[in-house]
């Protein structure tokens, strides 16, 4: 059985203060014989502090976005060299905001996917369909075509070190969330589509959920079959719905 994988994406929220409470109530409540994994990806800004209340405790640090370039003139941009510098072990790259806010492209996530893994970090590779896409019954097409062009630039076998999310940008922060049947079956064409480049890294790979995943629905969607945990946004930013997620992943592995 894959080991879960709780990620919290803080999105651009928090302060010193707010961010410090929220590791020290974390800490609090981790389970030391729990099997399941926590990740935070906190803002730039905070990654520091983060890192240094993480020091010997079980709980990975990631950034929530990375520059397809390795260094050079690019003001703004934060490589994956940096990143791993700082502490990070994972960094999310495609996240739906990034995408439809900025643009970014299959090929220029596929960068950064290839990116960070030539730096050592561990990429989150995320993707899902719009409303209006799943309305015109394209949630497949989407979704193949998004991990396909990273198939196709990476390779079958960067898989191995990577995590995938699958996040329908309609169930994201609108309260709405893909049935544990729908967020399943999307889970199940992405190992099939893996498995057919490789039945082993296919069944390793971890693929979690990021849509509106809350306490009183965790249990229910983690317990699918191919969903290896969530990636979770607004319940992240408060430790006791978080860890309730966490103790959720506990209860099915």
């Amino acid at each position: 059985m894959r080991t879960p994988l709780i990620a919290g994406n803080w999105k651009m929220y928090g302060s010193r203060e707010r961010v410090g409470q929220l590791i020290a109530d974390i800490r609090a409540q981790l389970d030391p014989n729990g099997r399941a994994e926590l990740l935070v990806l906190p803002p730039f800004p905070y990654l520091g502090l983060v890192g240094s209340q993480l020091d010997g405790v079980p709980v990975d640090l990631g950034a929530q976005d990375v520059s397809a370039y390795s260094e050079g003139a690019y003001t703004g941009e934060v490589s994956a060299g940096m990143l791993a510098d700082c502490g990070c072990s994972h960094v999310l790259v495609g996240h739906s905001e990034r995408r439809t806010l900025h643009g970014e492209s299959d090929e220029l996530v596929a960068a950064k996917f290839i990116a960070a893994q030539a730096a050592g970090l561990k990429p989150v590779l995320c993707v899902g369909e719009t409303l209006e896409e799943r309305d015109q019954g394209q949630t497949e097409e989407v979704v193949q075509r998004q991990v396909g062009r990273v198939l196709q630039e990476a390779g079958i076998g960067a898989f191995s070190d990577a995590v995938l999310a699958y996040e329908p940008v309609w169930a994201i922060g609108t309260g709405r969330t893909a049935s544990p049947v729908q967020a399943q079956a999307v889970h199940a064409v992405i190992r099939a589509q893996l498995a057919a480049e490789d039945a082993t890294i296919a069944g390793q790979v971890r693929i979690l959920y990021g849509g509106s995943v809350k306490p009183d629905n965790a249990a229910e969607i983690l317990a699918r079959e191919d969903i290896d945990g969530g990636l979770i946004g607004g319940a992240s930013l408060q430790a006791e719905s978080f860890m309730a997620i966490y103790r959720a992943a506990n209860q099915v592995c």
